[in-house]
C-alpha cells in the first residue's frame, strides 16, 4: 500500500497510531484515549473518560461510546503485527452490557503468540480466517461493565501466497 510512492507500512508505528487515533475526531469527541500501544502492537490500553456530553439519559456512559472504543483496536493491532502482506478488517461484533459505566472506563486489548501463529498456518495458501477476540470493558473499580466480541477478516494479500503445487 503506497500513498504517492511512500508506503504507508512504513510509517505504521505504535506511537504514530497512538497519535493519531487520539485525534481522531469519533475518538476524541467521544473521550477515548490510546493510554498505551505496545511496541510489538500485542497490547494495547484505552481508557473511555466519563463527560458530561458522552453520558445518556440515566447520567451513565452512553453505550455507543463503549462500543467505539473496541471497535478499530483488534483490526489495527492485527495490522501493525502481520505488516502489509496481509488485508485485516472488521467482520462481525457484538456487545453485552452487564451494568452501567458510572466512571471512566478502561479496555485492555491482548494477541497472543498463539493467535498470530494460528494466524499465519490458517493463511498460508491464501486461505481466509476470522479470529475472534473478546474484549471486558471495566470500570474504575475493575468490574467489568460489558463484554465485546470482535470477529475479523484475515487474508493473505495475493502477491504474497503461496502456491499450490498442481
Amino acid at each position: 500500500m503506497t500513498r504517492k510512492g511512500i508506503p504507508v507500512y512504513k510509517y505504521y508505528k505504535p506511537g504514530i497510531v497512538k497519535f493519531a487515533l487520539n485525534c481522531w475526531p469519533p475518538f476524541w469527541g467521544a473521550g477515548i484515549k490510546i493510554l498505551n500501544i505496545s511496541e510489538d502492537f500485542r497490547h494495547v490500553k484505552i481508557r473511555l473518560k466519563l463527560r458530561w456530553w458522552n453520558k445518556n439519559a440515566n447520567r451513565t456512559q452512553y453505550g455507543g461510546s463503549i462500543f467505539s472504543m473496541t471497535d478499530p483496536t483488534y483490526a489495527l493491532m492485527l495490522m501493525g503485527i502481520l505488516g502489509e502482506k496481509y488485508f485485516v478488517w472488521d467482520k462481525e461484533a457484538d456487545i453485552n452490557f452487564i451494568k452501567p459505566g458510572t466512571t471512566d472506563l478502561f479496555a485492555e486489548f491482548v494477541i497472543s503468540e498463539e493467535t498470530i501463529a494460528s494466524i499465519h498456518q490458517a493463511t498460508a495458501n491464501g486461505d481466509k480466517v476470522f479470529p475472534e477476540f473478546i474484549v471486558n470493558v471495566q470500570d474504575a473499580n475493575g468490574e467489568v461493565v460489558s463484554r465485546v466480541r470482535r470477529v475479523l477478516y484475515v487474508r493473505k494479500k495475493p502477491k504474497y501466497r503461496e502456491q499450490n503445487p498442481a
